[in-house]
């Protein structure tokens, strides 16, 4: 079993930054992508960006390439988004998720993903 964990989320003013962070545990020998997805309310789920294992290769929505950077730790377990440049029309419940099996790939499709997180709160206020 696998657990995610995000952490980072809160209220920020737009044009403020925050990072987030989702830690990974238990079936962790086994190589695996992760991504960040998130959904506002009355929105559907939206891809925000995905990692590879080794972190070679990196996907973004196209709302957010050039302010949001997605990063992994060393010991890839934990994955990074740095966000940058908020806008209002990022709120929404962030959540994190793992594809297991997958070393060289990133999906962007949610279906792909085995095992998610409860997510964090992301508000940006105008």
């Amino acid at each position: 079993q696998v657990q995610l964990v995000e952490s980072g989320g809160g209220l920020v003013q737009a044009g403020g930054s925050l990072r987030l962070s989702c830690a990974a545990s238990g079936r962790t020998s086994v190589t695996y992508a992760m991504a960040w997805f998130r959904q506002a309310p009355g929105k559907e789920r939206e891809f925000v960006a995905s990692i590879s294992y080794s972190g070679s290769n990196i996907n973004y929505a196209a709302s957010v390439k050039g302010r949001f950077t997605i990063s992994r730790s060393a010991n890839r377990s934990t994955m990074y988004l740095q966000m940058n440049s908020l806008k209002p029309e990022d709120t929404a419940a962030y959540c994190c998720a793992a594809d297991y099996g997958r070393t060289y790939y990133a999906p962007d499709n949610a279906n792909e993903y085995d095992y998610w997180g409860q997510g964090t709160q992301v508000t940006v206020s105008s």
